[in-house]
């Protein structure tokens, strides 16, 4: 049977960053003309989503400024590409990799739209081989990171002594809508942040690094309407249904049950839990799940305190820190994320 590893991962951040207490000030200038309490309101937002640091291909006053479509999508593409290339390059680095020995190449990204995708620029721009496999992973969202691992996996799985590259970068803030001053929109600005990551997986023999056990996704019937973006005239708007975390809580059993035990596993088995932090909420209902298990939350806590919710890359960071901590050997971790469809993407991991 054919061993997939988790190499390691590495993360890049944009070259803007801010405090949401520097934020502030441009919450009541964006929504001047509503009334009082609604600004109120989208200021208590900001200061109560655990967010106190995040980062951006944009600096605030730009994100904050009405620009087109076109204007903000030109900015995505020029700095996610960018932040894709000093990713990848520092995970190679670190794992001491060459670019060529790179099999396969997946990108993951939903806040932008670029043709050809950010892995044909990174091939060159790295002078990956000619014959490397590509996979653009794109309009999953948050999910995406995970997604991102179990296609990488499945490709690794199937080809012993293969090498794989999953790389997720993230704007949010080049989908920001100046002219939507809905609660969705507010709490989209108030919860996420700019980032990339990149995770080296290998199914060559004698690898190091933590084993995937199993992976699978489960998609919640007749959900489609709770997440995502509606792709309007002026970019792409956000759509996120308050009832996301009760959805969550009423699924969880189904979503975890049968995936733990495929694999002779129940939930008291779990060591770690490295969660997607989508926002406090979704934090604060995911932790009340887990609440009788050892696996606690406090790296995606931190991971959201201090760079906010940078889509797909973020449960990555979550994996990072983890990576970086000396775990004693045969622990159990989960890999868990949701994202549009409504779908939730997991990973058994073995240390």
């Amino acid at each position: 049977m054919t061993d997939v590893r988790i190499t390691g991962a590495s993360k890049a951040l944009p070259e803007y960053a801010r405090s949401t207490a520097e934020i502030l000030p441009f919450v009541p200038l964006w929504l001047e003309g509503e009334s009082d309490r609604l600004i109120r309101k989208a200021v208590k937002i900001f200061e109560g989503a655990g967010v106190d640091h995040r980062y951006g291909i944009m600096d605030a006053g730009v994100v904050f400024t009405p620009l087109s479509f076109e204007d903000r999508n030109r900015i995505y593409a020029r700095e996610v590409r960018k932040l894709g290339e000093e990713v990848l390059s520092k995970a190679l680095q670190k794992a001491a990799w060459e670019a060529q020995s790179i099999d396969y190449l997946i990108t993951v990204s939903c806040t932008g739209i670029m043709i050809p995708s950010l892995d044909a620029y990174l091939v060159n721009a790295l002078s990956l081989r000619g014959d490397v496999c590509r996979l653009p992973v794109t309009e999953m969202g948050c999910a995406a990171g995970i997604s991102g691992l179990i296609y990488a996996y499945n490709f690794l799985k199937a080809n012993p002594g293969k090498r794989a590259a999953v790389i997720a970068v993230e704007s949010p803030a080049a989908t920001f809508q100046h002219s939507d001053h809905s609660m969705a929109n507010i709490i989209s600005a108030a919860i996420f942040g700019d980032g990339a990551s990149c995770v080296l997986m290998t199914s060559e023999p004698e690898s190091t690094g933590p084993r995937i056990l199993g992976e699978g996704m489960y998609h919640f019937p007749n959900t489609t309407h709770l997440m995502g973006f509606d792709l309007t005239n002026s970019g792409l708007k956000m759509i996120l249904d308050p009832a996301v975390p009760s959805t969550i809580a009423d699924h969880f059993n189904p979503m975890l049950a049968p995936f733990l035990k495929d694999h002779g596993k129940q939930l008291s088995d779990l060591n770690h839990l490295i969660f997607h932090p989508g926002g406090r909420k979704i934090v604060q209902t995911v932790s009340e799940l887990f609440k009788d298990q050892q696996a606690n939350l406090d790296d995606t806590r931190e991971v959201l305190r201090c760079y906010g919710n940078m889509s797909s890359a973020t449960v990555l960071y979550v994996l990072e820190c983890f990576l970086e901590r000396n775990i004693e050997a045969g622990e159990l971790g989960l890999m868990l994320s949701f994202g549009p469809g409504f779908t939730a993407q997991r990973i058994l991991l073995e240390f």
